[in-house]
């Protein structure tokens, strides 16, 4: 039975652990000391890294870790990752003996050009793509990579648990309420999300079925988000990948 904890670094990230038989595997580690921290007090061995992206935050801790530990380092086919072992990409397998698990990698391009998302054991580890009431910025995709990225991720099950890297809910959460305030998940999603962080805990993991609900870039069919699209953009908006790309615009530049 595997178990995912939540290990804060940087500003706002959360490097996953999945934990499983007294080792456990890390998703995105930005830095290192936090992860060797928290091993040392668990007294857990690191049998595994898994990258979903290039990006400084979620790689720069990989070297402290091979200073420590000899582990293959999983990272997408497509990014050049200094430190990658193992280059993955749509439908590859990862396999990770010491906590019995086993992740299906997708390739979910937008937010970089490479990325990809490691899917298994009914969870989701979705790095920048798909966030909690949100998706990433398109620093190096298209709209319309990323439109698809998460039609692929909505397209899983409902249950499915959703682990993003970073703690970004509340502010999606308005943001979705501006666009689309008769949503009645929207008041209660940030409810909980408030009660969650006001205790120090995270808002994560979300679900697919939550953001299927909630998600503004996943309800770009919904005629109320539309029409919010519509209005910013003053022009008719012909397709759910015209909307998705107007409400990436407002949200870039939203301002709560």
């Amino acid at each position: 039975m595997l178990r995912i904890e939540a290990i804060p670094a940087l500003e706002d990230n959360y490097i996953w652990a999945i934990v499983g038989d007294g080792h456990c595997a890390v998703v995105d580690p930005g830095e290192a000391a936090p992860i060797l921290s928290w091993m040392q007090q668990h007294e857990l061995q690191l049998s595994a890294i898994l990258v979903t992206h290039h990006h400084g935050d979620h790689v720069n801790g990989i070297a402290g870790l091979l200073d420590h530990y000899s582990v293959p380092v999983y990272g997408p086919a497509q990014e050049t990752i200094a430190h990658v072992s193992q280059r993955v990409d749509e439908g590859d397998r990862v396999l990770i003996p010491a906590i019995d698990a086993e992740f299906c990698v997708m390739s979910v391009p937008g937010h970089t050009r490479g990325h990809i998302a490691y899917h298994g054991h009914g969870l989701l580890f979705c790095g920048d793509t798909l966030f909690a009431c949100g998706c990433g910025r398109l620093f190096e995709g298209t709209p319309a990579q990323m439109y698809d990225s998460l039609q692929r991720l909505a397209a899983l099950p409902d249950a499915t648990q959703v682990y993003c890297a970073h703690e970004y809910t509340l502010g999606n959460v308005a943001f979705a309420l501006s666009i689309e305030p008769g949503n009645p998940r929207l008041g209660e999603r940030d409810r909980q999300a408030r009660e969650k962080r006001s205790q120090g805990l995270p808002t994560l993991p979300s679900s697919i079925a939550l953001e299927h609900a909630a998600n503004p870039f996943l309800r770009c069919h919904e005629p109320a988000i539309r029409q919010a699209a519509e209005t910013y953009a003053q022009r008719p908006l012909n397709t759910p990948v015209e909307v998705f790309a107007v409400v990436r615009e407002m949200k870039n530049h939203y301002r709560q």
